[in-house]
């Protein structure tokens, strides 16, 4: 290839080169000012309805007089359950995969099942919450079943997010533990698990997060659309922030569409916080660790 020719090569890549940067850009441009909107539109509708009766009232047929304290309360159930259930396993199973299965054919097939399971759409774990806690474990529509459902949803989540924590501790802290004498378990109890917590407690704060916000599962078991009710117990019908978000959003009445606007507006006030959470604690515990 000629001088010419290589100085009309690298013209060309360099063009395309721009013409790719300039459609990314373009692209998220698009989705900034598409989120954008959609957060105008829904502050400018929602935020007169955000009131003192909405937190503290439950539904009604009139839009001025409809609540979520029950759904509010519901979705907390929910969370602090699913917390529950969801973080000792996904944890557990991210130190089994990491500090003590063997490779082996057996060990990869569940890592890319557990690979696979964080990319399935939510609305399956829906169908098989239905089917396994509702019918089969008898559990019915209570708030027990969509925690264990929830935990369907997050728990690969968890596990992938904790094994990445686990594999970024450096093996000169597992081999400097072993040289002093200590065991396995006191390696990953004293060591390991302490070095990672920052990305453990961050993976499973976002995994929370986002069991706030699933709906689809919820309607899937049966979810109540609204109830008059606040649940006291795991065994009690339940609703959930986002199926009531969800419900008035396809109400006849136009009025409750709004209120389904502040809905929306405490429920992205609630990821805000968790997401905060996650980022502090991530600071906040990373600040303790020198590697």
């Amino acid at each position: 290839m000629s001088l010419y020719e290589q100085t009309g090569y690298r013209r060309r890549r360099a063009r395309l080169s721009q013409a790719f940067a300039a459609v990314c850009m373009a692209a998220t441009a698009l989705c900034v000012l598409v989120l954008v909107w959609l957060m105008g539109h829904i502050l400018y509708n929602g935020l007169p309805w955000l009131t003192w009766t909405l937190l503290t009232s439950g539904p009604s047929r009139f839009p001025q007089d409809a609540g979520i304290l029950p759904a509010l309360v519901s979705s907390t159930w929910l969370i602090v359950l699913t917390a529950v259930i969801a973080v000792p396993i996904g944890v557990g199973a991210a130190v089994y995969l990491e500090e003590y299965a063997k490779a082996s054919w057996w060990r990869d097939l569940v890592q890319l099942n557990i690979a696979n399971l964080a990319g399935v759409p939510s609305i399956v774990y829906g169908i098989l919450g239905l089917g396994l806690f509702v019918r089969t474990l008898m559990l019915q529509r209570s708030i027990i079943a969509g925690a264990l459902t929830l935990t369907l949803v997050v728990l690969p989540i968890i596990i992938l997010a904790a094994q990445e924590a686990l594999r970024a501790v450096p093996d000169s802290i597992r081999r400097a533990s072993y040289a002093l004498g200590a065991t396995k378990w006191q390696t990953v109890r004293h060591q390991v698990l302490p070095a990672s917590l920052p990305g453990i407690m961050t993976g499973v704060i976002l995994a929370i997060s986002r069991a706030l916000g699933e709906a689809a599962p919820l309607v899937a078991i049966g979810a109540a659309m609204f109830i008059t009710f606040v649940p006291s117990t795991p065994t009690d019908e339940f609703s959930a922030l986002p199926v009531t978000i969800f419900y008035w959003a396809g109400h006849a009445n136009a009025d409750f569409h709004d209120v389904a606007g502040a809905a929306i507006i405490v429920l992205l006030a609630l990821l805000i916080f968790l997401n905060a959470g996650a980022v502090f604690v991530r600071y906040r515990y990373g600040q303790r660790i020198r590697w």
